[in-house]
């Protein structure tokens, strides 16, 4: 049952907004030379009980800048060997790789800044919780743990898009001008030390009494992804998997968590509170406190309405054609669809008609007209070349492989919004899964084959594999040790996650981004150069930095 959640914390963001301004740190604000700070709520607040619960609130709101915008999208599945773009959207350079993507890039800066925000409202709660009274230890602990693991969770989403960036762990009251870029190795210590601390002070159970707050399950869940990400890097220890290993196994043994036994119901629209959820980023259905919204379920979708027998509905979307999946993701990753459900179950394959009556066909000329009844099937994508013979035979528009294109392709069903109140609605309001029970199985199939542990590797996989299966095909989707590839890891972590913000982060980590979009990403693949292993850093911020660009450097290459 969800009871009192996070998100019904967050419905002072106005206010909560302002106080935000008056806590930022130089390098969040848009212009540190404007010092002059005006809010309707002074620093103060923060020392009062409702305050550090409202700063909190605020940190977790932070969230809302990268999980389920098209911001965060554009980072993690555009430019990928998965994903490449539709036809629409100015931010297609970002999966391109052409030198538009710069240090002005608007969606580096905004997500830049706001990471800082949080940071920054993280680091007032640190300093100030212990100070505070008319608050419960406890509740200081916990309030004080939450902060250390938003901030870890910043720095480390930082660390890995820009590389060594400003670590700054004390509260900035004053827009300052002194800063610097802090080495990898010390931003991962602090983010090991973060995690680390906030672990005991979390809640241990599945899900917080209010739903949204991280646990000691999100928190050692992240605290594995970091340790296997460092062991991969240049700040890599010969134990960093060894380490992470424990970690994953005791999220998913010790906390009520387990895999749904559909893979359909991990993402159905209703659902989206279940046993295999870790964390989720909170929105809601109020224009009020629902920021921009939970907008992932437009991004990914082919343009069904133009289409005979259709119009726009909330059931279908509103497709704004960003996201395309590229051909190796559909006919090499999705091949096994006979055993495998998670194709069937993450795409959609059949439109229904809301807008009946007689059309000209428009890509399937295997027939010159269709006639449609309300609720009749228009369009079917079966996934392989259908015969034109057979086509003609079917009362509907049949979309074969050949026929994609930058508007008609397979769209993703895992982020559909129907609860939107019109069709026109850009604001989603589901909550974001942010992790779930099914990655830290891969984590952990990961941690282990990187030790040499294949048996154990492919124990751990071929869990998340029977899930995946159709009904009696449990057996057949299994593996051997022998077939426990990395590619095959890779390609897993494809069937089981795309579309869920990972798999640019995934690239990266593994040091084969530049090799596999050169392979599999013909959009991106003549531009994709070594450097773009890291992104710009924001110009505005090199700009206000004390010594310019020698105090503060770009990347290479921008």
């Amino acid at each position: 049952m969800k009871t009192l959640s996070i998100k019904d914390k967050i419905k002072n963001l106005t206010r909560i907004g302002t106080m935000i301004l008056s806590l930022c740190m130089a390098q969040a604000c848009q212009d540190a030379l404007q010092e002059d700070v005006i809010s309707r709520i002074g620093s103060q607040y923060l020392n009062t009980p409702k305050g550090l619960d409202d700063a909190v609130s605020a940190a977790y709101s932070s969230m809302r800048s990268w999980y389920g915008t098209e911001r965060g999208n554009n980072f993690t599945e555009f430019g990928t060997d998965i994903y490449t773009n539709g036809a629409d959207g100015s931010w297609k350079f970002m999966n391109t790789y052409t030198n538009q993507f710069d240090s002005q890039t608007g969606q580096v800066r905004e997500l830049w800044d706001e990471f800082y925000r949080g940071i920054n409202t993280c680091n007032a709660v640190i300093e100030r919780a212990p100070g505070i009274s008319g608050v419960t230890e406890t509740v200081k602990t916990q309030r004080i743990a939450e902060a250390n693991f938003i901030r870890a969770h910043h720095y480390f989403l930082l660390l890995q898009l820009f590389g060594p960036v400003e670590l700054r762990l004390e509260e900035t009251k004053v827009p300052t001008k002194e800063v610097k870029r802090t080495p990898e190795s010390e931003i991962y210590a602090s983010i090991i030390k973060d995690l680390t601390e906030a672990i005991p002070g979390l809640e241990a159970r599945k899900a917080s009494t209010q739903y949204g707050r991280a646990t000691r399950a999100a928190a050692e869940h992240l605290l594995g992804r970091v340790y296997v990400t460092k062991g991969t890097s240049s700040s890599k220890a010969s134990d960093d998997f060894a380490k992470a290993e424990p970690l994953f196994k005791n999220v998913i043994a010790n906390y009520g968590l387990r895999l749904l036994p559909d893979f359909g119901q991990v993402h159905a629209f209703g659902n989206e509170i279940n046993d295999e959820v870790i964390w989720s980023v909170q929105y809601t259905r109020s224009q009020l406190t629902n920021g921009g919204g939970n907008n992932a379920h437009v991004f990914f979708l082919m343009e069904y309405d133009t289409q005979p027998g259709m119009r726009r509905d909330t059931e279908n979307g509103r497709p704004f054609k960003r996201y395309r999946p590229t051909v190796y993701a559909l006919e090499t990753v999705f091949q096994n669809r006979e055993n495998d459900s998670r194709y069937k179950k993450s795409f959609i394959d059949i439109y229904r008609s809301n807008r009946p009556g007689t059309f000209n066909t428009t890509f399937d000329r295997s027939k010159p007209t269709v006639t449609f009844a309300q609720g009749d099937t228009t369009m079917f994508i079966p996934g392989f070349e259908m015969p034109a013979n057979v086509r003609a035979t079917k009362k509907y528009q049949v979309l074969t492989p050949s026929m994609y294109d930058e508007k008609l392709f397979p769209g993703l069903s895992k982020h559909l919004d129907p609860g939107r109140a019109d069709l026109t609605q850009f604001e989603g309001g589901r909550d974001y899964i942010a992790m779930r029970l099914a990655d830290t199985y891969l984590l952990l199939a990961e941690a282990q084959f990187r030790q040499g542990k294949i048996a154990e590797a492919t124990a751990t996989i071929n869990t998340v594999r029977r899930r995946a299966a159709w009904p009696g095909k449990e057996a057949a989707m299994e593996i051997t040790p022998a077939q426990m590839t990395f590619e095959f890891l890779m390609e897993e972590r494809a069937r089981e996650l795309t579309g869920e913000q990972t798999r640019w982060l995934d690239l990266k980590r593994w040091g084969n981004l530049i090799e596999r979009v050169k392979l599999y990403n013909p959009q991106a693949a003549p531009n994709i150069k070594d450097f773009h292993v890291l992104r710009p850093i924001p110009q505005n911020q090199i700009d206000r930095a004390e010594g310019g660009a020698s105090a503060f450097p770009q990347n290479p290459g921008y």
